[in-house]
C-alpha cells in the first residue's frame, strides 16, 4: 500500500512564502512522476509544478518565477516540497500531490492553501 500525505497549506498574506511537504510511503517501487497540482473553487485542476523522470522539471504558467519544487528520495519515502514564494489571492486552492510508481499512481487529501489579499 502507498500512502501520499501533504502538510503545510495554511492561511497566509498577500506576498508571503510558503513550503508544502509531500511524502510518499509504503510499499512502491520507484517514483516516475511527482509534483503538485491545484484546484480552486469553481475552477479545473491544474498544473502547478512537476518531476518527471527523465523529462525533467515542469512549471505551469502561473508558478513560473514564483515557485520552486523539489524532491529528495530517503529510504523507504519520497518527498516532494513545493516553495512558494509571492503569493496571491488567485493562489487560493486545495493543493495535491501526485505521484506515479510502478505500482500505479496515487493522489494525496489535499491541503488547503489560502491567501488573504
Amino acid at each position: 500500500q502507498v500512502q501520499v500525505v501533504e502538510d503545510g497549506g495554511k492561511l497566509v498574506q498577500f506576498g508571503g512564502s510558503l513550503k508544502l511537504s509531500c511524502v510518499v510511503s509504503g510499499e512502491f517501487v520507484g517514483v516516475g512522476d511527482i509534483g503538485w497540482y491545484r484546484q480552486a473553487a469553481g475552477k479545473e485542476r491544474e498544473l502547478v509544478a512537476a518531476i518527471s523522470t527523465p523529462y525533467g522539471t515542469e512549471y505551469g504558467d502561473s508558478a513560473k518565477g514564483r515557485f520552486t519544487v523539489s524532491i529528495d528520495h530517503r529510504k523507504n519515502t519520497v518527498v516532494c516540497n513545493l516553495l512558494m514564494n509571492d503569493l496571491k489571492p488567485e493562489d487560493t486552492a486545495v493543493y495535491k500531490c501526485h505521484a506515479a510508481t510502478r505500482n500505479g499512481m496515487y493522489w494525496g487529501a489535499g491541503t488547503q492553501v489560502t491567501v488573504s489579499p
